[in-house]
């Protein structure tokens, strides 16, 4: 790959890191743009003065489902932080349920907040350039409950939708592109088998380039490391779907959701 080559992880956590801002700018100087997900609505604020203002990152509007509060007036405190926070943000993310075998206890929490989230982005314009909101979703297990969720609250309409790590059935990938959602991918859901053939699968102009990286609060992360692991996943990509114009086309992908900021070197 080209030593110049300008790249975009459209799914991101830079808050989980000890120093997420330099973070930002080593990336920036090797030719990287971030989509960075956050993970509860208490700490988009900070995030977004550390890291909105740096050329080459969109910090995201999250409540992941695994931060989803189980105890109802918390729940609610989420959601109204939620609320008040999202005329602010043009990305979402993260959000979804998860109803793997750690986290089905909360089945019940979890879509009523993503219920209240779908409706909230479908009703609230969006201070996006381009007009749509954009929301990157987390679905274990539950890809069909997702769509559904977000299809009945008109989320689905209203905003671009993109499935992050896709793992659900390829009846639901199905579903999921005829809706007109996009697929990000990185190294770990290409490791499988399963991955690698939705990643073949989807059109190319729903495709687009993640690493989820780092997993937790207090990893650390070069920007050549962080770097690497994009690079890895394009050249499985590239093996896998073999078009020259694959490289550009990710980076036009991610150019077009308008919330990507560093598209070749000008701010969006």
């Amino acid at each position: 790959m080209p030593e110049d080559l300008q790249l975009y992880d459209t799914h991101c956590h830079l808050g989980f890191l000890p120093d997420p801002a330099q973070h930002a700018r080593d990336a920036a100087a090797l030719g990287m743009s971030c989509l960075s997900a956050g993970v509860e609505p208490a700490g988009w604020e900070a995030e977004q003065a550390l890291l909105g203002v740096l050329p080459n990152v969109t910090v995201g509007l999250g409540l992941h489902p695994w931060w989803v509060a189980e105890d109802v007036q918390a729940r609610a405190e989420q959601l109204e932080a939620f609320e008040r926070l999202l005329p602010s943000a043009c990305l979402v993310a993260e959000v979804g349920l998860d109803f793997g075998q750690a986290h089905i206890h909360a089945r019940a929490a979890q879509t009523e907040a993503l219920r209240r989230i779908g409706a909230l982005c479908a009703e609230t314009p969006s201070a996006t350039p381009g007009g749509r909101r954009v929301l990157s979703v987390h679905a274990v297990r539950a890809a069909g409950e997702v769509l559904d969720v977000l299809g009945q609250t008109g989320a689905l309409e209203a905003c671009t939708c993109i499935f992050h790590w896709f793992s659900g059935t390829s009846e639901e990938l199905a579903r999921a592109v005829r809706a007109g959602c996009l697929l990000s991918v990185g190294p770990r859901m290409l490791a499988t088998r399963r991955g690698r053939a939705y990643a073949q699968s989807v059109p190319a102009d729903r495709l687009l380039l993640e690493t989820d990286l780092p997993g937790a609060a207090g990893e650390t992360l070069s920007a050549a490391e962080h770097r690497a692991a994009l690079i890895a996943a394009l050249e499985v990509l590239a093996g896998l779907r073999r078009e020259p114009d694959l490289v550009q086309r990710l980076a036009q992908n991610a150019a077009n959701l308008h919330v990507a900021k560093g598209f070749r070197g000008e701010p969006r």
